[in-house]
């Protein structure tokens, strides 16, 4: 019999497992693995299981358990229904035994930070406005926060890494990665392997600004909803550069569930966005960080205009698209 192997952590029923617990569920009650919840890719005696939303990335099929190349059954945690705030709140607190806090400024992450109650980390280049919202954002709710800032050097020598690594290679998906990139970094030099992140908010929520203009909003999330999956790929792979991961507390089930549960037009309405997640956050940090709009972490870093300007300086003045593709080109050696 083999000592399970995990990266990620796990819970049943609400409640967090020790490598304890894990060992003796594997090895006398193995069907109870088909109720766990968390953020895991956990493999023993032949058997393997990944999360219900697959955020950690792993071989086999996400919210599955496969023994011996046999599929053994679904993995659907069981968690009772509740409210969207106390939801959130516990999902967060799950989360909040380890770890640094990815703060950007915006309410995904500020509410996050802000009932963790673990220090903080934002990155960007110098008097981006990233690093002065989280600023703002940390020295009004009393929090611990570092600011890291990246240079224009450092784009350009982390961008072929980048781009080798996710799985689409296209600007939007690069300039994310990037940012990234560096909160892994710094998360991995300074002994962090957990990032919890506001991941997932924009698009249970209805936070991008297309929902504003969209007539078939629910269908537009429920599309998008379905490519977190492929988000949560690209951004693991990144982080586990630096032998981290991104914790998502939004992604738990029972956020999922509750906000879900919520029609779409409550969520987008009046020229506003993520409703039901600004109300849940004012009752935890000021109106004024609830409600503030921020930008994309792409732009909000600044990483996305030294892409740019990367590009222009390398001849290609008229495509970011074909920058990124020359330097795929040239990783591979063609």
């Amino acid at each position: 019999m083999s000592t399970p192997t995990l990266s990620g952590w796990i819970e049943l029923d609400g409640q967090r497992l020790s490598p304890g617990d894990i060992e003796e569920i594997t090895t006398t009650r193995p069907e109870e693995v088909l109720r766990f919840g968390g953020e895991f890719r956990l493999s023993w005696n032949g058997c393997s299981a990944r999360d219900h939303f697959g955020i950690m990335e792993g071989t086999g099929p996400k919210g599955t358990l496969v023994c011996n190349g046999e599929i053994k059954g679904q993995i659907v945690p069981r968690a009772p229904t509740m409210s969207l705030e106390d939801a959130i709140v516990t999902a967060v607190k799950l989360r909040s035994d380890e770890g640094i806090v990815a703060l950007s400024g915006g309410v995904d992450s500020t509410l996050v930070a802000c009932l963790a109650g673990r220090d903080c980390v934002a990155v960007g280049l110098e008097n981006s406005h990233d690093l002065k919202q989280a600023r703002r954002a940390a020295e009004m709710l009393g929090l611990s926060c570092t600011y890291a800032t990246i240079t224009e050097e450092e784009i350009a020598a982390a961008l072929p890494e980048v781009i080798a690594k996710i799985p689409r290679k296209d600007p939007v998906n690069t300039g994310i990665a990037l940012t990234q990139y560096f909160i892994a970094r710094w998360a991995g030099e300074h002994g962090y392997r957990r990032i919890i992140t506001g991941q997932g908010a924009d698009e249970l929520f209805g936070g991008y600004s297309r929902y504003l203009e969209s007539v078939t909003l629910e269908a537009d999330l429920e599309r998008d909803f379905a490519g977190l999956e492929e988000q949560a790929c690209r951004d693991q792979a990144v982080a586990a550069l630096h032998g981290t991961y991104l914790s998502m507390p939004y992604l738990d089930c029972r956020v999922v569930r509750a906000a879900r549960a919520i029609p779409a037009a409550e969520k987008v309405r009046d020229g506003r966005r993520k409703i039901p997640l600004r109300t849940v956050a004012e009752r935890y940090i000021s109106q004024d960080l609830a409600w503030y709009e921020k930008k994309a972490m792409q732009y909000g870093s600044g990483v996305w205009n030294v892409i740019r300007k990367l590009a222009r300086e390398n001849g290609y003045k008229t495509s970011v698209q074909d920058y990124i593709d020359h330097i795929s080109r040239v990783d591979h050696g063609l």
